[in-house]
């Protein structure tokens, strides 16, 4: 039994040192070479409203990290106002919103829209959730953003017209499709 087990160690032995004889070092080549502009884009999410599903999706996008870095918030503000790329997606900020005035205090960020955020959207409770939560789920992406809280011309107590949807309350994230 022991000479099996010596014969045995040998042939691993062997194998061992053979394999260590087959191993080719081989250089890596990259194929093309990162420019410097490359180098500064940072991918973040977008949510809009799918047309087909009627859910609030993501919409990958790279930006300039010197955009996101000099204003935040305001570049994903303005970049949910512009809508989206996708044909399939949908924006759900009104026409005509402007924004008044960005702050965050604490891991709170509030932003304060125009009337218009109110005045030219489509109600229901669906389009309001839609709006309300494209606007958290991308803000809340920034790691000292973990809610929203939306006032209109400064008024804290709003509502949508059909008061659908009350903007009192601050909001965080939904993960589930809305």
């Amino acid at each position: 039994m022991w000479y099996c087990l010596q014969e045995f160690g040998y042939f691993i032995y062997s194998q061992v040192e053979i394999s260590k004889t087959d191993v080719e070092l081989t250089e890596y080549t990259p194929q093309a070479e990162i420019t410097g502009e490359q180098m500064r884009q940072t991918m973040i999410a977008l949510y809009f409203k799918n047309k087909d599903t009627g859910t609030l999706v993501p919409e990958a996008r790279n930006i300039d990290v010197k955009e996101l870095t000099k204003e935040p918030y305001q570049t994903l503000i303005n970049l949910l106002m512009e809508g989206p790329k996708g044909e399939k997606l949908e924006k759900t900020i009104p026409e005509g919103t402007k924004v008044n005035k960005i702050e965050r205090k604490g891991n709170v960020l509030w932003i304060d829209f125009s009337k218009e955020f109110i005045d030219n959207h489509k109600n229901g409770a669906e389009a309001e959730s839609h709006t309300v939560y494209s606007i958290v789920n991308t803000m809340t992406q920034l790691n000292e953003v973990s809610s929203v809280k939306i006032v209109v011309d400064g008024k804290e107590d709003c509502a949508f017209s059909d008061n659908a949807l009350s903007l009192k309350d601050i909001f965080v994230p939904k993960e589930e499709a809305i």
